[in-house]
């Protein structure tokens, strides 16, 4: 990191990239948005939105106006500054790419099986199955539907590196099922 600019947490680089696609935001849209990083980092909670958000307002990395509304609370809108955008742009050139940490409940699991029945096992596997599916089909959805820029070829190559990773994920789960059921079938 620049000796010019604080390291800043994961979740504020979030927001900022968000705001860099040159849009106003509230924190709910920014919310809203941030749903799609679950497939590949994490999805921030509302309140750690709102967190960073003043921080950043309080850092001038973003702006932010309040917006009447009728019939509704008002809201505030916000946007990324010119700072705010070399920040992220540093971050983006200096700061390391971290190792990547699986935290995989089912090969949590599965390096204990020896301790449980093949029967649940197998269970466990087909659930994570449906849900590796649905993943599956939520990304579908996100490739369809996100408000972000789908002309951008980047978010393109990474929604097409979630969906194969969901598909690695989900043959790797079926082909050990049908391991496992063939050796049920044995004994």
């Amino acid at each position: 990191m620049s000796n010019s600019v604080k390291a800043l947490p994961n979740t504020s680089y979030a927001v900022l990239g968000l705001l860099s696609f040159g849009e106003e935001f509230s924190g709910y849209e920014i919310r809203k948005e941030a749903a799609a990083l679950k497939f590949f980092y994490w999805s921030p909670a509302q309140s750690q939105i709102y967190s960073e958000l003043k921080r950043l307002e309080k850092s001038n990395f973003v702006t932010s106006r309040k917006v009447e509304q009728d019939g509704k609370p008002n809201k505030q809108l916000y946007k990324i500054t010119d700072v705010g955008l070399d920040a992220l742009r540093v971050w983006l050139t200096n700061e390391p790419i971290e190792n990547t940490v699986m935290k995989h409940s089912m090969l949590f699991k599965l390096f204990f099986a020896h301790v449980t029945s093949q029967e649940v096992l197998i269970d466990q596997l087909n659930a994570f199955i449906v849900q590796s599916k649905e993943q599956l089909g939520q990304l579908a959805i996100v490739q369809e539907f996100s408000e972000l820029d789908t002309n951008n070829p980047y978010q393109q190559h990474v929604l097409e590196w979630g969906e194969q990773h969901y598909k690695a994920e989900l043959a790797s789960a079926e082909k050990l099922l049908e391991h496992l059921k063939s050796q049920t079938e044995i004994q």
